[in-house]
């Protein structure tokens, strides 16, 4: 069985339904197209959505950050996990795929979505993926399950450690630039902010992966 849903439902107003879901332990697959708003009923803020974005409810940005929804799923420690990003990694994206096919329980892989509500050409998302890994703002990993209890890590980073710049990449987008533009100050301690928490994010990853 296969599920496909959006950031909106899995991270937000449906997660305890796919909680309930990876909880059963059944082999069911799920992709969760993560594009960090309500993609589809105009673009809200979510639960999804990352420190000093604008959207919808959030319109002077973001303050929180963003909910580590894979992380959360492999506390079950049976539930295989990913997150992809095909523009940026093509291999890593049809490895995970099939290792979450293969995998006889439930498996959850997060693919980063750009979304035209992020403000970019969408005939580049391809690319923007690519910048979106290279700037560090989304991180490519694996748990798998199986390989808990051997001499193997279940848990791969499969992204490097950033090569371009954080902030030229938000800046990049007009739902981050946009705040720059409106409130100079703020949009320069939000985005301070968000560069942390994923500084943060990527330090547990590497902790993880044995890669400290």
């Amino acid at each position: 069985r296969s599920i496909i849903g959006g950031d909106g439902a899995s991270y937000d107003i449906g997660y305890g339904g796919l909680d309930h879901v990876i909880a059963s332990g059944k082999n069911v697959n799920i992709m969760v197209l993560d594009t960090e708003v309500y993609s589809n009923t105009g673009g809200q803020s979510s639960k999804a959505t990352p420190v000093g974005a604008i959207a919808k409810f959030a319109a002077s940005g973001k303050r929180v950050r963003k909910k580590d929804l894979g992380l959360m799923a492999t506390t079950y420690g049976y539930v295989y996990v990913a997150q992809i990003a095909m523009g940026a990694d093509q291999a890593q994206t049809l490895k995970a795929i099939r290792e979450a096919e293969a995998y006889d329980g439930p498996s959850l892989i997060i693919a980063y979505a750009p979304c035209i509500n992020h403000g970019i050409n969408m005939a580049n998302s391809q690319n923007e993926e690519k910048k979106a890994v290279d700037a560090g703002y989304w991180h490519l990993y694996r748990y798998n399950p199986e390989k808990v209890g051997t001499e193997v890590n279940p848990f791969t980073l499969d992204s490097k450690d950033p090569t371009a710049s954080y902030q030229d990449f938000i800046l990049g987008e007009n739902r981050y630039a946009t705040l720059k533009k409106a409130q100079p100050e703020l949009a320069e301690k939000l985005f301070e902010k968000s560069e942390e928490d994923n500084e943060a994010r990527l330090a547990k990853y590497k902790k993880l992966a044995g890669k400290e």
